[in-house]
């Protein structure tokens, strides 16, 4: 008779959005296996601050098995389509990074190069004369993604600003009627058994919980991946030096736009997050440039009165040395912080997860499965910390000591040699699993004004006098399309309520 060792029991400490999203992924994925268990402390409450998302989120949705108009009216959601920068590259500049497709790709070669040879030839081409979604975005329009059609309308790509204490409510919610078990109570240590894995959890009321799983999203805390099992915090400071945020909500004024907007400040950035009830502000900063006074007054003179007070939240840019130690895992904040520049972090939860059902275990706990799983996640965040930082340090701003240091700073040697390919020779060459594709570098670099020293010597001017004619016919279709197109906030006319294409033909990338 063989030893069963299946995991029976998991427990989740922490709620909010990483705990309940835990919860209901697992749910989800294993409906006859182990029991769930979410304590959630009744002293830590939610933070119902603005959230954006990329487009994997759409993906989440179905696979939860979640309406998306349902879950659209009830978080206060709208919709978005990139992220529009200002001031990166220098004050007054704006540039995009949107959602989609970019033209098409024309023998064999991806657009961006016929967009580079086009542009060095003296047509001028725009990055929202080939994008859909940044032509959308900029004319504060939003339409579905149209798979039947053969133009720009079939590569739209969307995801969500919601309101993230709604949707820890809402997760909840779906998780509850999978089956998952609640219990409202605040977590104060753990026992450990002789091999250091834990073995129980110990309540402030003196209760014990024992599981066989342990998922930490305690937050910056890691009540348990930390405080118990000393895994130890990579400091990534040096390259992402903002240590800072304060976060304040605004009452709508005027249209809301179907994108997040990331402005450039002396010492650090704004975002803008739109939702249906209400407008989410915050300042990411150094609090070696600004001191919390200063980036309140720097915020508020900005964006106006306020509806709420200030919220501010400390954190240092890194990573746990182990996302899953022993029979204990880490998501969310818990597992690490990367500035919200580009809205990764619900994907870097989602991401934790699905890893974590690729590599799930039984009771042995295989030593070789966990640091699979650790060094799947740790090359994952290395790849979007090179991300983020490339949005800085090739800024030409020289206004501001934190924008100085910013220029000089060093670089990861991964980023250094991103940048040399594209400086030299135009190319993006991303690995086949990273989250950010070559067309998410192509609009950062561009944005920035890098301009590489050479092109693809497969685009010759022969080559570009043929594509010119597509070239010419996608701009049109995107002015189309772009015309055609309702207003975003016409999608929330009628009580907050949307009303998507059919889920079959909705697609996210």
């Amino acid at each position: 008779m063989t030893d069963d060792k299946r995991i029976r029991t998991i427990a989740v400490v922490g709620g909010g959005t990483a705990g309940w999203l835990a919860a209901s992924v697992l749910a989800r994925a294993l409906p006859a296996g182990p029991s769930i268990t979410v304590i959630e402390s009744p002293e830590v409450g939610t933070v119902g601050v603005g959230e954006a998302t990329i487009p994997p989120f759409m993906e989440l949705l179905r696979f939860l098995d979640i309406d998306e108009a349902d879950f659209v009216r009830r978080t206060g959601a709208t919709y978005k389509l990139g992220i529009r920068y200002r001031d990166w590259r220098r004050i007054g500049h704006l540039y995009w990074h949107p959602f989609g497709t970019f033209g098409t790709t024309i023998d064999r070669r991806p657009f961006y190069h016929h967009w580079q040879k086009a542009k060095a030839a003296g047509r001028a081409p725009r990055v929202i004369d080939y994008s859909l979604c940044a032509a959308l975005g900029t004319e504060r329009k939003f339409r579905f993604p149209a798979p039947a059609s053969r133009g720009s309308a079939a590569g739209v790509r969307y995801a969500l600003h919601f309101d993230a204490g709604l949707v820890a409510g809402y997760l909840r919610e779906q998780a509850l009627k999978r089956g998952v078990t609640r219990l409202q109570r605040t977590v104060v240590t753990a026992t450990q058994r002789a091999d250091g894995f834990l073995e129980e959890l110990v309540f402030a009321d003196g209760g014990r919980l024992t599981a066989d799983l342990y998922i930490d999203c305690s937050g910056f805390r890691g009540v348990l991946i930390e405080q118990i099992l000393e895994t130890g915090y990579i400091d990534w400071g040096d390259h992402l030096p903002c240590d800072r945020a304060v976060a304040v909500p605004t009452a709508v004024s005027g249209p809301r736009p179907p994108y997040t907007e990331a402005s450039a400040r002396p010492a650090g950035w704004h975002w803008r997050i739109p939702l249906q009830h209400r407008i989410g502000n915050g300042y990411v900063y150094s609090s070696r440039h600004a001191s919390d006074a200063a980036a309140l007054e720097d915020l508020l003179a900005q964006i106006g009165d306020p509806i709420a007070e200030p919220r501010l939240l400390r954190f240092t840019a890194g990573r746990r040395r182990r996302f899953w130690s022993r029979n204990c895992v880490a998501l969310g904040l818990a597992s690490g912080f990367l500035e919200p520049l580009e809205s990764t972090s619900i994907q870097l939860m989602v991401s934790g997860l699905y890893n974590l059902l690729d590599h799930f275990p039984d009771r042995h706990f295989d030593q070789a499965n966990v640091d699979s799983y650790n060094a799947e996640l740790a090359e994952e965040m290395e790849r979007i910390r090179d991300f983020l930082v490339l949005h800085y340090c090739l800024t030409q701003r020289d206004d501001a000591p934190f924008w100085q240091e910013r220029r000089a700073a060093r670089l990861p040697q991964s980023l250094v040699e991103r940048i040399d390919l594209y400086r030299g020779t135009g190319r993006i060459r991303p690995g086949p699993r990273e989250l950010f594709t070559d067309l998410s570098w192509f609009f950062i670099l561009e944005g920035l004004g890098l301009e590489p020293a050479s092109l693809d010597p497969l685009i010759d001017e022969a080559a570009l006098a043929r594509a010119w004619p597509v070239m010419l016919a996608l701009r049109a279709d995107v002015e189309r399309e772009m015309r055609a197109a309702p207003t975003h906030d016409s999608h929330f006319a009628s009580g907050g309520s949307a009303s998507p294409a059919p889920a079959a033909s909705r697609k996210t990338g």
